[in-house]
């Protein structure tokens, strides 16, 4: 897979969680390390929480309901500037690090809706 390189990778790799199509309303910002491009933790990159931008939101408003509507529960998007790169169903991380920032229950909310499911 190759990327076009999006300077605003400087500012982080926002990873955002959606549970049933619905974004948490927080992002998971990933900023690279000094000497590094890549926004991920286990390189060195910084994990900071921030509320999500409006362009965050419109593209959750794309995204979420495409999901919903094939049948996936839980998501990560990576959004970096105001472009998507990426859409991880398969291990979609920052449950933990959007708790503890936040004082969230991810877990719980996910395991919740997927109870209403089961019902």
């Amino acid at each position: 897979m190759i990327q076009a390189y999006i300077p605003e990778i400087s500012d982080g790799d926002k990873r955002i969680l959606l549970i049933d199509g619905e974004p948490i309303p927080y992002s998971l910002t990933r900023i690279p390390p000094a000497d590094d491009n890549r926004g991920n933790l286990v390189v060195g990159a910084t994990g900071t929480g921030r509320e999500l931008s409006k362009k965050d939101i419109w593209i959750c408003s794309q995204v979420g309901p495409l999901l919903k509507e094939h049948g996936v529960i839980f998501a990560g998007i990576d959004i970096i500037g105001d472009f998507l790169t990426e859409i991880n169903i398969t291990s979609p991380t920052g449950i933990r690090e959007l708790d503890k920032i936040f004082e969230l229950n991810i877990a719980g909310d996910l395991f919740n809706t997927i109870e209403k499911k089961l019902d």
